[in-house]
């Protein structure tokens, strides 16, 4: 038996859920955050339940030779990346394995072909979005021991900060000078605006106390066009201080193409605001997906790795199979991104979201690129819509369903639903393999469905995420 306080040699054999790294003592699981199957690590036991102990590493005795040098300085303290310290090929087999593990364990599907994940050609500078935060500074240790050592008390300065939260610490901000997931101007941007706050001598909104000015900094960029977003999130209007934020901004990243002020009085720290003041430029940036461009305003939802979503999104295609004449529910339609792509190929598009604002940017997309075989319906799929008693728009028959749930995947009633509509094929998109399988399952029930085969697709490298599309098609179907 082990205690809490145990200081073992653990042999890292696998991956589990959430990128969590497996050992086994005489049996027993041991989970290790941070370790790489091939690994021999002296670890210390953090908690010990009946069915398994969780572990922190406290060194390497033997690395694996998937084990790396993450490039990033705040590798280990900010909850941006987990997964630096693995070999990105590593990265790419255990994001397959994460997949075809769910399917199996959850699923009970035995032998389904799960294709090697299609990486990113870009690993590091990916993200078209970066949500930075304003917050009361995180210390690391050496900034503690260099304070001690000048034998003074922490300032306004060194308590501020502009940049990720910790993990599971709300409250504090690690404060970053660089960071490899955007781009190496958006990292200058962030320097540029710390700089301005403190000169300003700014307040920071405390949840707490519910005061403070200064709540995020949103960055978008773009990369078939060229553009870039700035959005700063504040709880409330300062006209003339965000004229000096402009010129400041225009003045030293003249490629800045609309900037924004988007205030909030709300009370969480989501990073949307209940109204904009544009302070330079269209409001927006427009991005390309394949051959369509859409309008990317400072609170719409976009994909978050552009070359990334075309990969998946061609996926899907390919997974479809559309004839000229086929028609198509696209469901969990968002603002439209997959119904737009597929809209080529398929003789209509219906496409289902439940938030209305979503519902409204689809339309305004098809309108904008002439697309006229897309439609876009308000409903809530678990109001079972999709029934054909419905008093909807949906009264026809899909050949194909494409479907791409939120990450706590299908209610079941949408489930049964499907079943009862019958495709011949469903594409099923997902960035929850657990849910995912869960849902595919219920789906193939009594073998109305085979799963014919699925295509990771890494969105996030780096992290433990991964995308997902699993193609099924009607017992005895092709």
């Amino acid at each position: 038996m082990m205690t809490r306080g145990d200081e073992i040699t653990l042999s890292v054999e696998r991956f589990g859920a959430e990128g969590k790294s497996v050992a086994r003592v005489d049996g027993f699981v041991v989970f290790i955050p941070g370790g790489i199957p091939g690994d021999t690590v002296k670890a210390r036991i953090t908690r010990v339940s009946k069915n398994f102990a969780d572990a922190q590493v406290l060194e390497v005795l033997v690395p694996s030779t998937l084990r790396t040098t993450p490039r990033c300085a705040y590798y280990g303290t900010c909850g941006g990346c987990s997964w630096q310290h693995l070999s990105y090929a590593g990265q790419c087999e255990f994001k397959r394995q994460q997949v075809a593990d769910a399917l199996e364990r959850i699923g009970g599907f035995i032998g389904t072909t799960v294709l090697p994940t299609l990486g990113a050609e870009n690993e590091y500078y990916y993200r078209n979005k970066m949500e930075f935060s304003f917050g009361v500074r995180w210390l690391t240790a050496e900034e503690m021991v260099r304070l001690k050592e000048q034998e003074r008390p922490a300032t306004p300065a060194d308590q501020f900060a502009l940049g990720l939260h910790i993990p599971r610490r709300f409250d504090r901000v690690l404060d970053l000078r660089e960071c490899h997931l955007q781009s190496l101007e958006s990292a200058a941007i962030v320097n540029a605006v710390r700089d301005f706050a403190v000169a300003k001598e700014l307040t920071i909104y405390s949840t707490f106390t519910h005061t403070g000015y200064l709540r995020n900094l949103v960055i978008r960029e773009t990369r078939h066009t060229d553009q870039r977003m700035v959005n700063i999130v504040t709880s409330e209007e300062r006209p003339a201080l965000m004229d000096e934020f402009r010129a400041m901004l225009l003045e030293r990243f003249p490629s800045t193409t609309t900037i924004v002020n988007n205030i909030t009085e709300r009370k969480s720290q989501v990073a949307l605001g209940d109204r904009e003041i544009v302070l330079h430029g269209p409001g927006w940036i427009t991005e390309r997906i394949g051959s369509r461009s859409y309008r990317v305003s400072a609170n719409s939802f976009f994909q978050t790795n552009t070359l990334q979503a075309e990969r998946l999104y061609d996926a899907v295609r390919q997974y479809a199979a559309l004839k000229p004449h086929a028609t198509v529910f696209d469901l969990y339609s968002g603002t439209g991104t997959i119904a737009l792509h597929v809209a080529d190929d398929a003789g209509q598009v219906i496409g289902v979201e439940a938030v209305a604002s979503a519902v409204d940017d689809a339309r305004r997309n098809a309108e904008m690129h002439g697309v006229t075989n897309c439609r876009f319906v308000l409903g809530d799929l678990k109001d079972r819509v999709l029934d054909r008693t419905a008093e909807t728009e949906l009264q026809v028959k899909p050949d194909v369903v494409i479907c791409d749930p939120p990450r706590a995947g299908m209610h079941p009633g949408v489930v049964a639903s499907i079943r009862a509509l019958a495709p011949a094929r469903i594409v099923y998109v997902s960035c929850n393999p657990a849910t995912q399988a869960r849902d595919l399952k219920l789906l193939c029930d009594e073998g109305l469905y085979d799963l014919r085969e699925s295509q990771p697709v890494d969105m996030f490298p780096h992290t433990n995420h991964v995308e997902n599309v699993a193609l099924l098609t009607i017992h005895g179907g092709i």
